[in-house]
């Protein structure tokens, strides 16, 4: 397990946190994701610890202000805790738990999605002066997906800059842009910089993995086939299943079954799919099987675990 304890904050980065507690307690009422009115931007809190749950992280910066949580990326399990800073490179199939909060002092955190081509952009403009090298605390050994980094007060102010926004809807359309770049900069040139610059440049071993993490996105009911993702990757097999594993922390197959079981899930849950129906969406061909993988993944055959999600739902609507 890799546990991340964040650097001392200078005193001005205390009053800056307890800004941010203020402005993400004031826009985030609910314990749940709740979007804001600036679209790249949600908010996350929680006042009890939470259970596991999965979900695919999609390219982002996800901020701690308070609070820890659990988070297992295949066989590594993470700890993070506020204040600090989280960067997903790749869509990565996770599973989390939030593990210190109260009413008193809930968990509260920033999630911000990031496109490459921000990245990339901001990494022409920069140059070499933003960090080339360091390792990764979470896989120091190769490129994974996953990056954590303490929230200075610098990162603090940026993020307070993006949030306080909300509280001046008329500035959104014109300030958020450069807010959310400034905090993007940050990220860059910090602790962050040499995981975005290997993610993003063409000729990186990463980058080259995402890629295949794309296509895999993007045809995740289809049958798997190594050849064609070691040919778009430009590597061998063998190549392709080591690198894969080392950003992902799963193999290619392994990552294919969570993003059809998740879809699956949101299918019956937001559509209302019976499970065969949802089990043939997503690239099953038997719901036998679909059943059965669906079971082990989340603790209970479809029609059990989406009646109780849907239970929580509703009791959460109307408490």
């Amino acid at each position: 397990m890799t546990v991340l304890v964040p650097e001392q904050i200078p005193h001005l980065g205390d009053s800056l946190l307890q800004q941010l507690s203020q402005v993400a307690r004031r826009w985030a009422p609910l314990e749940e994701l709740q979007d804001t009115a600036i679209a790249e931007v949600q908010l996350v809190r929680a006042d009890a610890p939470t259970s596991f749950h999965c979900a695919v992280y999609e390219p982002c910066l996800c901020f701690v202000i308070q609070g820890s949580k659990t988070v297992l990326l295949g066989d590594k399990e993470i700890v993070y805790t506020g204040p600090s800073y989280m960067g997903s490179a790749v869509h990565l199939p996770m599973v989390g738990r939030i593990d210190h909060a109260t009413p008193e002092t809930p968990y509260l955190a920033v999630k911000v999605s990031v496109e490459p081509q921000e990245v990339a952009g901001l990494i022409l403009e920069v140059g070499d002066k933003a960090p080339h090298a360091g390792g990764n605390a979470i896989c120091p050994e190769m490129d994974c997906g996953l990056k954590s980094a303490p929230m200075d007060a610098r990162m603090q102010g940026a993020l307070y800059r993006l949030l306080s926004l909300l509280d001046s809807p008329e500035d959104i359309k014109v300030l958020s842009p450069l807010a959310r770049r400034e905090l993007i900069y940050r990220a860059l040139m910090g602790g962050m910089g040499p995981h975005m610059r290997r993610f993003t440049a063409s000729d990186s071993q990463a980058n080259r993995i995402a890629r295949v993490i794309y296509a895999l996105k993007e045809h995740y009911a289809q049958p798997l086939k190594i050849s064609e993702l070691a040919a778009t990757a430009n590597m061998s097999e063998s190549t392709l299943y080591h690198s894969f594993r080392q950003v992902t922390r799963m193999s290619p197959l392994q990552y294919q079954k969570k993003l059809r079981l998740l879809e699956a899930r949101r299918l019956m849950l937001a559509e209302g799919l019976e499970a065969a129906t949802a089990s043939y969406r997503v690239g099953y061909e038997s719901p036998s099987h679909f059943s059965r993988e669906y079971s082990r993944m989340f603790g209970a055959p479809p029609r059990a675990d989406v009646s109780q999600l849907k239970g929580i739902a509703m009791a959460s609507a109307t408490a």
